[in-house]
């Protein structure tokens, strides 16, 4: 991997945005008044326990699910010798088992965040203090003998790989297996720092069935399902978002491996548009309840929120953790008692171009590249060496990231000048912006 050399760097902080960019004042309030309302229910231990009762922890993922404050770190931080300690040597391992040579984040990755769906999302307000994110997809061999898991046998044995190598220092297998989710997120190229919790208590006993959504479900039903999972329309469609890293395995073994937008393996707002757009390419998989979604009044107005590629992105970021949080939390009632490890996570990865970017815009066009093919497939294994290639300023603007709303400055350089830096970082409790040039001369690590 090559360290790029800094030429300059922009900063513009969205309190001030409307002051810099005319008309973007407007924007925003737009953006706002589009996106819905995200929940606010409180969960677990904390819907019975008073603020007086409540710890750190508790204080800060009370104020996280009722949007005082943020569900991300952009920043990472030094991991001591604390209950932390072990999980950094875990993100670590599994950070190198989710991306791939391509750059981008691999079946691992995309198979560990909806594992920790899969397990957590079984709880519902009926089911009060069982199931949820307890590990029973592992624990119960719920990954292996039920049929909406079947996408999820190769997550499921290397989770179980890391949870026999790891247990003598105390981890549980619910704890991995969310930890795996956020891992899984920023190890996508623009994924979230999405703040995470260890403490869970371990289950055995198995989760209820039918608790899932199916991929020709209903607006309705998914909107219903959600509401008794406390995860309001606008959570509901912030968590679909997701599926932008997706590949579809199972439901058309030919052909496999077609993404759900044109971008898989990274964490961007692509996938929202070309949902609706009716010239997606002939690859592109949309499945029939994400489209319910994004059409129906209840969530038509979050999606299209978070379809615009930069403050979208920033939005989407926001609301997703935000809701990750939460569904990473269902059916926990120790919340109170749990350690904040996010520090432990991977660094936030703000760049990305695919060094195999005319394969794949082949292989999206129906054709069948081989290198493309073998690398979507095969863990986003590229044969060679790895290391991120360079794009023209020119390049980025018309086919990585259309950002054609004129917030950012144009840098001057000369024509070799690349941009492969994207960061949206948030400092306190500003967003920002930052966009970092770089020239194509680096220095290695």
């Amino acid at each position: 991997m090559r360290k790029p050399t800094l030429i300059n760097a922009v900063a513009v902080a969205m309190a001030g945005v409307a002051a810099a960019f005319p008309g973007m004042d407007q924007t925003l309030a737009e953006i706002e008044k589009r996106q819905g309302p995200l929940s606010t229910s409180l969960i677990g231990d904390l819907a019975e326990l008073a603020d007086k009762d409540l710890g750190a922890t508790g204080r800060a993922i009370k104020n996280i699910l009722t949007g005082r404050e943020s569900g991300q770190r952009e920043r990472a931080e030094s991991v001591g010798k604390d209950k932390c300690c072990i999980w950094k040597y875990i993100a670590d391992e599994m950070h190198a088992a989710m991306a791939g040579s391509a750059e981008r984040c691999n079946d691992f990755a995309r198979q560990a965040v909806r594992m920790g769906f899969h397990d957590a999302g079984t709880w519902s307000k009926s089911t009060g203090k069982k199931s949820g994110a307890d590990g029973s997809i592992l624990l119960v061999r719920e990954c292996d003998e039920r049929r909406e898991n079947k996408g999820l046998l190769e997550i499921c044995a290397q989770m179980r790989i890391w949870f026999d190598k790891h247990k003598e220092f105390g981890i549980g297998m619910a704890d991995l297996i969310q930890f795996g989710a956020t891992v899984g997120t920023v190890s996508c190229p623009l994924g979230p720092r999405i703040r995470s919790f260890i403490g869970r208590k371990d289950s055995k006993e198995p989760s209820p069935k039918g608790l899932l959504p199916g991929p020709s479900a209903s607006a309705d039903t998914l909107i219903s399902m959600f509401e008794d999972k406390t995860i309001s329309p606008a959570g509901l469609a912030a968590l679909t978002g997701a599926h932008t890293t997706s590949q579809q395995r199972n439901m058309q073994p030919d052909p496999a491996g077609d993404p759900q937008d044109s971008t898989p393996g990274v964490w961007d707002t692509l996938y929202c548009r070309e949902t609706t757009s009716k010239d997606a390419p002939k690859r592109v998989l949309k499945l029939q309840s994400d489209m319910n979604l994004a059409n129906d009044t209840h969530t038509r107005g979050t999606w299209r929120s978070f379809s615009s590629a930069f403050i979208g992105q920033i939005k989407w970021n926001q609301a997703y953790s935000r809701e990750h949080v939460r569904l990473s939390l269902l059916g926990v009632y120790n919340i109170n008692e749990l350690t904040e490890c996010t520090k432990a996570l991977p660094n936030f990865m703000g760049s990305f171009d695919s060094p195999v970017k005319k394969q794949l815009q082949d292989f999206l066009r129906g054709g069948r590249d081989s290198i493309a093919t073998d690398a979507l497939l095969h863990r986003d294994k590229l044969p060679g060496p790895s290391g991120l290639v360079g794009i023209s300023r020119d390049d980025m603007l018309t086919n990585f990231f259309p950002l054609r709303m004129g917030i950012i400055e144009k840098a001057g350089g000369s024509k070799g000048q690349t941009w492969a830096s994207f960061l949206v970082a948030r400092a306190h409790d500003r967003d920002l912006f930052m966009v970092m040039f770089h020239d194509s001369r680096a220095t290695p690590h």
